[in-house]
């Protein structure tokens, strides 16, 4: 049975949510503001985090930056804002997916559906010790410990960040397709914002790159993917 943590402060919205997860078989727990949606995951991890974005004591982004200072647990967010910085920002500090709204529960299951397989997907198929470093440039990439290190300095990758870096450097000199990359990283149930690469490539260059608006590492093939350069 899947464990849901809902963080959402109009009951009105809720509760019916809470109702009909429960129907489906999930476990649902709920928090009414930011800080006690906080406290409610960090105590014990749940599989998913429905999180909405405005919040009381902590909003959304808030709450969202401090889980993933320790957590790789999905989350979805779902927000009434319908500015494209406001859900790419959602993006930016960790968020896997998010809903505008209003959306319908059959909308909502089938992100939490597609989440909760792309997790699955992730365990199962994670290879056993490959005994594998890479090292290109003045990056060094353990396949093995899911370390990167640039020089003497280790980097804080994100999961998907990780993930993204491993098909990169795992064919290094070649092009990477965006669908290849989606199949391979994000799944091909994808249902969130496809702009999520875009994202995600610009956190790996900020982090890997002297200078991230000329990046010598991870470079654009328009209109097709990336690559990663042999330097």
């Amino acid at each position: 049975m899947p464990d849901v943590v809902l963080i959402e402060d109009d009951r009105a919205i809720a509760g019916p949510l809470v109702r009909s997860l429960e129907n489906m078989g999930y476990s649902v727990r709920s928090a009414w503001d930011g800080a006690a949606g906080l406290e409610t995951v960090l105590s014990r991890p749940p599989d998913l985090v429905i999180l909405d974005i405005m919040l009381p004591e902590m909003d959304g982004w808030e709450v969202c930056k401090a889980i993933r200072k320790t957590s790789v647990v999905p989350i979805l967010m779902l927000t009434a804002l319908t500015d494209e910085i406001d859900r790419i920002l959602g993006l930016e500090l960790g968020a896997d997916d998010y809903l505008t709204k209003p959306f319908s529960t059959r909308e909502l299951v089938a992100h939490i559906k597609a989440l909760l397989r792309r997790v699955e997907f992730d365990s199962a198929s994670a290879t056993p010790a490959r005994k594998n470093v890479i090292t290109i440039g003045e990056l060094k990439i353990d396949l093995d410990r899911r370390q990167v290190f640039k020089g003497d300095r280790e980097l804080n990758l994100r999961y998907k960040e990780f993930e993204l870096l491993s098909l990169l450097v795992s064919s290094a000199g070649e092009v990477v397709t965006r669908a290849e990359i989606f199949d391979k990283v994000w799944g091909t149930d994808w249902l969130g914002d496809m702009r999520t690469l875009e994202v995600h490539i610009r956190w790996l260059r900020e982090k890997l790159e002297d200078d991230p608006s000329q990046p010598k590492y991870i470079q654009t093939v328009r209109s097709v993917g990336y690559r990663f350069a042999l330097n």
